[in-house]
């Protein structure tokens, strides 16, 4: 048969796990995200001291434990990424019913820290946000939904796994975590739409994404605050977009300097949604460019090598989890930027928090283990096979 590859080389059989998994894995976008933790780290140091301060810890508390999540974080990339698509799938099927049961106890047995949304379970010396880990487990599970749907008697699939969808959306609305939810739509439209779905459906899928916003304007203080601070022309400069506007204007092309910046000393999430607003600030324009530069590398040299992917399971959950991860930054660069409303978003790899270093982590580990180069039959051999 002849083969065709996503790489250079092909795959040999009997090579060990280690040195076949650098072969094949794509480095690039590995590097990528090495380098955004090393920017975290960095920014971490600048950015946490003054919350140590107010908390009694030592000046460091903080960087140390973002860099031993984000240890645990790399493990587990690593160690996904060197699984098969067939073990990832199983694995990510079960940890979306794992990580969906958690959310839906949330109102249970979850906690709000003081911050007005229950989403966090507190075991005392740190804390789990379950929706963090339910995202990748989501994009796997409605990928084998659709892929299972294309198939000769398979279930409705598409109809399926926007069920769930909905059903998804609900629990975190009710949290209230309505940029968890955004994500959780986009990320299941854009695979729908990757599976060949009717663009009629996607329109009336938007407008009701509108009617729902539009309901939650009305009838939450919580959306509807956010909404109308964004839209407001003036920015009130006490509050946490005021800072990292002001921020951001500071710093200028090459910022303020290491360590001369002030707003980590105002912005009480400086060291986790507002991450880039200290980088604005002390290393300028050109490390924001950078950090963005990197994101666009990981999404587009993902969806590059997926496209050469026969496999239409690969092909929709790799497209899904480059989407997400691609989307939870726009919108964490969004909101800093005041390009979009006020939501309380990580970046990711960037961003300080054990729960979402962690399952980031994973839900790269598995777009790894998807772009990894694989032999592939050309299409004519397929099709010559399933006509028989």
């Amino acid at each position: 048969m002849t083969e065709m590859v996503h790489g250079a080389s092909l795959v040999q059989a009997g090579e060990p796990i280690l040195p076949k998994w650098w072969r094949t894995v794509d480095r690039w976008t590995l590097s990528c995200v090495l380098l955004l933790f090393a920017v975290g780290i960095l920014l971490g140091f600048a950015a946490s001291p003054p919350l140590a301060a107010k908390t009694g810890y030592t000046p460091f508390y903080y960087v140390t434990k973002q860099a031993v999540f984000g240890g645990l974080a790399l493990l587990a990339m690593v160690i996904t990424s060197m699984m098969s698509p067939q073990l990832v799938r199983r694995l990510g099927v079960a940890g979306f019913f794992i990580a969906f049961a958690a959310v839906a106890l949330l109102p249970v047995f979850g906690t709000d820290f003081g911050k007005g949304a229950t989403r966090w379970y507190s075991l005392g010396f740190t804390s789990i946000q379950p929706s963090e880990f339910l995202k990748p487990g989501f994009v796997i599970f409605a990928a084998w939904l659709m892929s299972a749907g294309s198939e000769i008697f398979g279930p409705p699939g598409k109809r399926l796994s926007l069920l769930v969808a909905l059903v998804l959306v609900g629990f975190l609305v009710m949290q209230p975590d309505f940029g968890q939810a955004a994500l959780i739509l986009a990320s299941w439209g854009i695979m729908y739409f990757v599976a060949g779905a009717p663009i009629l459906i996607l329109v009336v899928l938007a407008v009701v994404v509108v009617f729902g916003g539009s309901l939650a304007y009305q009838f939450s203080e919580h959306f509807a605050r956010r909404i109308d601070g964004f839209l407001s022309a003036e920015v009130d400069p006490t509050t946490q977009l005021g800072y990292a506007a002001n921020a951001i204007h500071e710093g200028g092309f090459f910022g303020v300097g290491v360590g001369g910046g002030t707003v980590k000393w105002s912005l009480p999430d400086a060291h986790t949604d507002f991450i880039i607003a200290v980088a604005a600030e002390e290393y300028g324009l050109i490390l924001v460019l950078v950090v963005i530069l990197l994101f666009m590398l990981v999404t587009v040299r993902s969806m590059f090598r997926l496209i050469r992917e026969r496999d239409l399971f690969i092909r929709l959950a790799g497209t899904g989890l480059a989407a997400l991860f691609a989307m939870q930054a726009l919108i964490n660069l969004g909101v800093a930027a005041r390009l979009l409303p006020a939501k309380g978003m990580t970046l990711p790899f960037v961003s300080y928090g054990g729960s979402s270093l962690v399952a980031a982590g994973i839900a790269i580990g598995m777009l790894l283990a998807f772009t990894r180069t694989r032999p592939q039959g050309e299409m004519r051999d397929i099709i010559r096979r399933r006509t028989g």
